[in-house]
Order: structure tokens, then C-alpha cells, then sequence
């Protein structure tokens, strides 16, 4: 088994934190993960792919190491790396990173912001990346975009997912503790009334 299929195998709330300190790589911009959260599918009502396969969510369920892309809220494109065996419908969620190499492209994507800012939260990663739509489905074990293990990390944090309204009180967020690349926690806002 190659290093990036060692690094994705295994359940999700396992491989989630392996993945902080690898490196996503569009071209000539790099992030280093230092956030990123875990979906588990059909036993997480948190997850795209709870109620099962659609064509928006097809890549989630396997094989591993694949780009899940989605719009959010309409604007930020966000990824997803597909993980864990075949057919299991599991994906870890590539929240905010630091930017290692290429930055003066990344801020000409983002200009006007911290550096520090450039790869933090979803959206912002994917735009840093200039990851897209089309980039649903992309193999990332060698081609456009690829992710590659990185140096193990000793400080991982862990608390609940961002945003969500469904099973929000499980712990798979994983982040560096410290690293000023970690976006802040926001947890779901419900309307009145409800």
C-alpha cells in the first residue's frame, strides 16, 4: 500500500486527525491541513451521503482518496476527500490550512488578506487552491491536485463540527492546537421559532 492509501484507511474519525499536516497541492499553490472535520455517511445524519447514494455525493462512497466538491451557501466551493474502504460512504472535510508554497498566487486569488487568512475556513481553502466545481471526482494521488502525507502532528484538538444542526455534539473536528490557521468555531444558529 502506497503512503497516501495507509494514510486514508481506516474509519473516519480515525483518519480524520491523521490527516492534519498533510499537504494539498493545486498546481503551484500547497496547504498544509491544520483543521478538518469527519463524515461518516449512512451513521451520521451530519453527513451528504446519510440517506444514501446521489449523484451529488457519489465519490463519498469510495473508492478512498477522491475530491468531494460542493458549493456552500451558494458561493465557496468546498473539498472533501473521500477515505476508508470501498463503498463505505465516508469523507473527511478539509476545513483551513496554512499556505507552504505558492503564496503570492494564493493572494492574488484572495487579495487584501492575511496571510493567515488565505487558507482559513472551507471556502477559503478551495479558493486559495483554485479548486472548483469541475474538480469533483479528482484522483488525488497524482495529476492536477494531489494530497500527501505530511510530518506527524502532537497537538490535535478535537470538538464538534461546525455549523450543524444534525449530531452536532460529536467531536470530529480535529485542528493543531494553537496554529493561527484554525478557523473559529461556529456552531449552528437556529431560527426563531424553531
Amino acid at each position: 500500500m502506497d503512503a497516501l492509501a495507509d494514510l486514508l484507511d481506516g474509519p473516519v474519525e480515525e483518519v480524520a486527525p491523521r490527516l492534519l499536516g498533510a499537504v494539498l497541492r493545486h498546481g503551484p499553490v500547497a496547504v498544509r491541513l491544520t483543521e478538518v472535520e469527519a463524515y461518516a455517511g449512512a451513521d451520521d445524519p451530519g453527513s451528504h451521503s446519510y440517506r444514501g447514494p446521489t449523484p451529488r455525493n457519489r465519490v463519498m462512497f469510495g473508492p478512498a482518496g477522491h475530491l468531494y466538491c460542493y458549493l456552500s451557501h451558494g458561493i465557496h466551493v468546498c473539498a472533501n476527500v473521500s477515505v476508508g474502504p470501498d463503498g463505505t460512504p465516508s469523507g473527511v472535510l478539509m476545513r483551513a490550512g496554512e499556505v507552504v508554497d505558492g503564496i503570492e498566487i494564493a493572494r492574488s486569488l484572495r487579495p487584501g488578506v492575511a496571510d493567515r487568512d488565505l487558507a482559513r475556513g472551507p471556502g477559503r481553502l478551495g479558493r486559495a487552491l483554485g479548486i472548483a466545481l469541475h474538480h469533483y471526482g479528482t484522483d488525488l494521488t497524482g495529476g492536477a491536485i494531489t494530497l500527501t502525507p505530511g510530518e506527524p502532528v502532537d497537538t490535535i484538538m478535537s470538538g464538534p463540527r461546525t455549523g450543524l444542526r444534525r449530531a452536532a455534539g460529536r467531536p470530529w473536528r480535529f485542528w493543531i492546537d494553537g496554529d493561527p490557521t484554525v478557523s473559529p468555531y461556529r456552531r449552528h444558529r437556529l431560527a426563531e421559532g424553531f
